[in-house]
């Protein structure tokens, strides 16, 4: 458990936790998380359970966000998490010849000026729950997801599809590296999720912002959250999740 909270990051007072478990399937963690906090940046990576060293991936991209200056903001810090996960990119490429292929999701989630973005390229997702709803603000990069865009299954289905291992982008696969983005308006009162597919494949949607919305402690939420994923649903793939949570502040009082 790792907690981080309350803080106040420009202008707003946050509370920010992250679980990662192993689960009773896997051998091993293939999933990491960063938080940057001071930066107002959380991080989630997911390797590649099908590759080589895919554990290695994620902690690569997680070691490149810890590893960013501190008091970088705006597009500054954009450029250097760009670069930074771009430079993992390229080495996952060049070591290749010696290892084999690796690689790892990534979603990031940032906070700048009352807004936040969300970079991310693989199926580990980033969500928000306002008002008791959950919407999950990322699409996947996976064979799933274009089934789901032509109507062919739902997203809960897709989650759970042979396809949805199928993934389309990653960091230290293809050439280049596309890091998708979106933007919006931070309210206070909003709940962000940063997670690995081994959360959305075992619980639902509605499951999910249950467990988030059931207790106002954001570390009570967390531990329900992953004891209901890893423990009563036995999970198959590792679980790992960053919750930050909006609690007041300047910014979030003038947008209302």
């Amino acid at each position: 458990m790792v907690a981080s909270g309350p803080v106040d990051m420009a202008g707003w007072s946050l509370a920010v936790t992250a679980r990662s478990e192993t689960g009773p399937v896997r051998s091993h963690n293939e999933d990491c998380y960063a938080l940057r906090t001071d930066l107002g940046l959380w991080v989630v990576a997911d390797g590649m359970g099908g590759l080589a060293r895919g554990d290695l991936a994620s902690r690569a991209v997680c070691t490149a966000v810890t590893g960013l200056p501190a008091g970088l903001t705006g597009a500054d810090l954009r450029t250097a998490f760009a670069r930074a996960i771009g430079q993992v990119h390229a080495r996952l490429l060049a070591e290749q010849i010696s290892f084999g292929p690796s690689g790892t999701t990534v979603v990031a989630l940032l906070f700048e000026n009352g807004r936040y973005r969300v970079f991310w390229a693989g199926d580990s997702r980033a969500g928000r729950l306002r008002a008791g709803r959950l919407e999950w603000l990322t699409v996947d990069h996976n064979l799933a997801a274009r089934m789901v865009q032509l109507g062919r299954m739902s997203d809960e289905e897709a989650r759970r599809h042979p396809l949805a291992s199928r993934l389309t982008r990653a960091v230290g696969i293809g050439e280049e590296l596309e890091l998708d983005e979106v933007a919006g308006r931070i309210e206070a009162g909003d709940l962000f999720i940063l997670c690995s597919d081994g959360l959305t494949g075992e619980l639902g949607d509605a499951e999910i912002a249950a467990a988030l919305a059931g207790d106002e402690d954001l570390e009570r939420a967390a531990d329900e959250l992953c004891d209901l994923a890893v423990r009563r649903r036995h999970a198959r793939d590792n679980v790992t999740f960053v919750l930050v949570k909006v609690l007041d502040g300047v910014a979030g009082r003038q947008q209302g």
